[in-house]
């Protein structure tokens, strides 16, 4: 039953995941945790991480914008190796607590951008891929912190979710490697990693043709919820930590 629950939770998160483009393992994590332990919790999910966003960019193949992708990854993916080798020795507390504040000011200043009519352009993707994919090899998810990157950059449905899924894959399959390369990923985990990714697989397949019917200014408000809720989440894990 927990191993059917998983998966359940599994095909939820990657729906919606694949509807807004991030959420996944805010949904996913703490069933794995519960079911299989912290320690091995992260690198499952690093491994669901990448079929997750794999699907994605199956699923929006046509509308990636490989420069962007470009720009974001390259100093993003050895960022994120040395965040994963940092995680081993940092608490994640503080960064929590950053990130969540980080997102919850996101919305408002999504808003004065919107009316100011701003933009980011690549080289602010290729800073914010190594700061990104720094953080990203320490915490579970940064979904919520790239995504309001490449709305800023004026993405949006179909471009925007294959775009950031194509972008962090190279981080997670980064970090992924880190955790091989430290012992942290023995087969047992990664068999689990890719059971718990399938379900997130056909979730974005499902997301599509909800994607579709989403007007840009709709799908905008879902990302402020999705960022708050994200927001007020980690800073909520937070104050549970010792």
């Amino acid at each position: 039953m927990n191993f059917l629950f998983v998966l359940a939770v599994g095909l939820a998160a990657g729906t919606i995941s694949g509807i807004v483009g991030t959420g996944a393992s805010i949904m996913l994590m703490p069933v794995l945790v519960y079911q299989y332990g912290p320690k091995q919790a992260v690198p499952i999910m690093a491994i669901a991480a990448v079929m997750a966003n794999l699907s994605r960019i199956l699923a929006w193949w046509r509308e990636v914008d490989w420069r962007a992708c470009a720009a974001y990854s390259i100093p993003g993916i050895p960022a994120a190796a040395l965040g994963a080798r940092t995680l081993l020795v940092l608490p994640s507390r503080a960064v929590d607590i950053s990130i969540g504040l980080f997102l919850i000011a996101m919305v408002p200043a999504r808003h004065w951008l919107a009316r100011h009519d701003l933009k980011i352009r690549l080289w602010h993707l290729a800073v914010g891929g190594a700061v990104i994919g720094y953080i990203t090899g320490i915490v579970v998810s940064t979904g919520p912190l790239s995504v309001p990157l490449f709305l800023f950059y004026g993405l949006s449905r179909g471009a925007f979710l294959a775009t950031e899924a194509a972008s962090s894959l190279g981080l997670y399959v980064s970090k992924s490697i880190t955790f091989q390369r430290f012992g942290a990923l023995s087969p047992d985990v990664a068999l689990q990693g890719l059971i718990a990714g399938a379900s997130l697989m056909s979730g974005a397949f499902i997301a599509k043709r909800f994607v579709l019917r989403l007007e840009p200014e709709m799908f905008r408000l879902v990302m402020d919820a999705i960022m708050l809720v994200a927001g007020l989440s980690m800073l909520w894990n937070a104050a549970q930590s010792p």
